[in-house]
């Protein structure tokens, strides 16, 4: 046992230096290795443990595979309308139309500001949730927790997630209106626009109906007050015609004025004739009697003929007093009559500018059926979350700093 461990350090003993050499160069490269490893592994651990990997890295990390692999895809459906005004000029006649000052199409100037303002209104999710069970649809458990509303939402918040779903906007050259509508599948997406659309068009012809009325109410009151007015006076006129059996008593007191003075030409003649005769007569004479009898007569008749126009018994009327009552009625019923017409006119006018009032919707693109998502846009949504968390950690960091500073 002693010779073999002799010989084994004459072994070792007789090693060349080259071998001892190549051992040692091994030995410091495992050990070059492994202190790599560790100082790689070690920069890992410590760049993790780093307050930026913390919070900003590892959130955007766990935002970007929410995005890609748990957020709901939304699809998004759009259409296009125009709110438009007739034109009314080609339709009514040239004197209409100049009596209303219509000369084209008008342009309503807020129209597509206050139809957006309705699409986002409460009104219209009223109605909505009405027909689509539009919170029930929202609130569906198939959508991930943080797309879907909360199934115990308010009515403020279902507003709320409603608008942030709905879009509308307007081009200010042309007036034409987008909607753009967003689901959890593309048909309701669609059926969605499509009622938005459809009530849309029932707002618009409703307050240019409110509108027409309003504005056709107050003329139409006033023209049937003067329509009554003028029926009244003309009722009047006919029972005062009829109750002196006159039909025009104008005409009647000229007639009668008339046969006065015939009666007294007849009585000038006679008085003529009568002095002549008393001339070559006796009074007594029978020729002059008779024509003493026809003077006399004569008189008494214009007497009567006088006392028609102008006398006053108690029991008949003078022709004089009928036609003043006659005057006043007949100017009573031509006032009416202007009333009356002019209210006419003022209808007539009231309702053709009514009519430039009203207005309705063109449908420019009917809603449309998206094929593919459009929401969540992964690329976008996780690099705003890293730089907006980037520049938060960084605000954070110079704020610290100058705390530290000011210590």
């Amino acid at each position: 046992m002693l010779v073999g461990e002799v010989k084994d350090a004459d072994e070792a003993i007789k090693m060349s230096p080259s071998d001892s050499g190549r051992e040692g160069k091994t030995v410091e490269n495992q050990e070059g290795s492994s202190r790599t490893a560790v100082s790689a592994t070690q920069k890992i651990r410590d760049f993790i443990q780093k307050p930026f990997f913390v919070c900003v890295i590892l959130p955007s990390l766990f935002f970007a595979v929410y995005q890609m692999f748990w957020a709901s895809e939304r699809y998004e459906s759009q259409a296009k309308v125009i709110v438009q005004q007739p034109d009314g000029a080609s339709t009514l006649d040239a004197s209409l139309a100049l009596l209303s000052g219509l000369g084209g199409a008008a342009t309503g100037g807020n129209d597509p500001q206050l139809l957006e303002a309705y699409i986002l209104s409460n009104d219209m999710l009223s109605y909505l949730n009405k027909t689509l069970n539009l919170k029930e649809y929202y609130a569906e458990d198939s959508a991930d927790i943080f797309s879907r509303l909360p199934s115990d939402a308010t009515r403020e918040d279902l507003l709320e997630y409603y608008q942030n779903h709905i879009s509308v906007e307007v081009d200010d050259v042309s007036g034409v209106i987008s909607i753009a509508a967003q689901g959890f599948d593309s048909g309701f997406a669609q059926t969605l626009a499509r009622h938005i659309v459809s009530r849309s068009e029932w707002y618009i012809n409703n307050i240019g109906h409110q509108l027409a009325d309003a504005q056709l109410s107050f003329v139409k009151i006033e023209h049937e007050l003067n329509e009554d007015k003028f029926r009244d006076a003309q009722i009047t006129l006919l029972a005062f015609q009829q109750k002196y059996n006159l039909l025009d008593p104008t005409a009647e007191g000229i007639a009668m004025q008339q046969i006065a003075y015939g009666i007294e030409g007849q009585i000038a003649s006679k008085e003529a004739e009568l002095k002549g005769l008393t001339n070559i007569m006796s009074e007594h004479a029978p020729q002059v009697k008779a024509t003493q009898n026809e003077l006399e007569a004569l008189r008494r008749q214009l007497q009567n003929e006088r006392n028609k126009l102008s006398a006053d018994s108690g029991e008949v009327i003078p022709v004089s007093e009928i036609l003043a009552k006659y005057a006043d009625l007949k100017v009573a019923m031509e006032l009416a009559l202007q009333a009356y017409t002019s209210s006419k006119i003022s209808l007539e006018s009231s309702r053709i500018e009514a009519y430039r009032q009203l207005k309705y919707l063109i449908t420019v693109q009917a809603a449309t059926e998206p094929e593919k998502s459009t929401y969540p846009d992964a690329l976008y949504n996780v690099s705003l979350f890293l730089v907006l968390s980037a520049m938060l950690f960084a605000i954070i960091r110079i704020i610290l700093a100058v705390v530290y500073e000011l210590k």
